[in-house]
């Protein structure tokens, strides 16, 4: 099984930035105005463009290759959301904390290929997580507001496509 190569011309589609645009929102680079050739392949994650999304599928006999965005943003180290969390609470709770983290990117992973973590990092404040996806940031902030309380704080910035969520407790 080859990846197929040829010169094709891509689809436009219906894009959710052109609302953003004019609204006065940035756009999201990582997010193509122009479809990929379907069936595509990503040779990272072994994900599927078909049927207009990515998917987890098996892998065409014939198909294009080319990364998905998750992919393509965990290759540039550019995340779109990033989820801070603070306080006591996390040094007596770490592997539960992590246990809940990695549980809710299995969830969303199994249905959504490009809602990933991209790393759980230990900072001065306590942890840091960064996602491929701002919904996986704010569902990620939600999960442990639900769980444990705390203060929830979520803020989309302006000038870039992303989310920045911080919890406390």
């Amino acid at each position: 099984m080859k990846p197929i190569r040829s010169n094709v011309r891509l689809l436009p589609r219906e894009n959710p930035q052109d609302r953003q645009r004019a609204a006065g929102r940035p756009e999201d680079p990582y997010r193509d105005t122009e479809r990929p050739p379907e069936p595509t392949f990503c040779p990272t994650c072994k994900a599927v463009y078909a049927d207009g999304r990515w998917t987890w599928a098996r892998k065409p006999e014939e198909y294009f290759e080319q990364n998905c965005p998750a992919c393509q943003r965990i290759q540039d180290e550019f995340p779109a959301g990033y989820v801070m969390i603070k306080g006591e609470f996390i040094k007596q709770h770490r592997d539960e904390i992590i246990a809940l983290l990695r549980s809710k990117e299995d969830r969303e992973k199994s249905e959504h290929p490009l809602q990933r973590i991209m790393a759980i990092e230990d900072v001065r404040e306590g942890l840091q997580v960064t996602t491929t996806d701002s919904h996986l940031a704010r569902g990620i902030g939600e999960a442990l507001h639900d769980a444990y309380k705390g203060d929830l704080k979520l803020r989309y910035s302006r000038d870039e496509n992303l989310l920045r969520a911080t919890w406390k407790r």
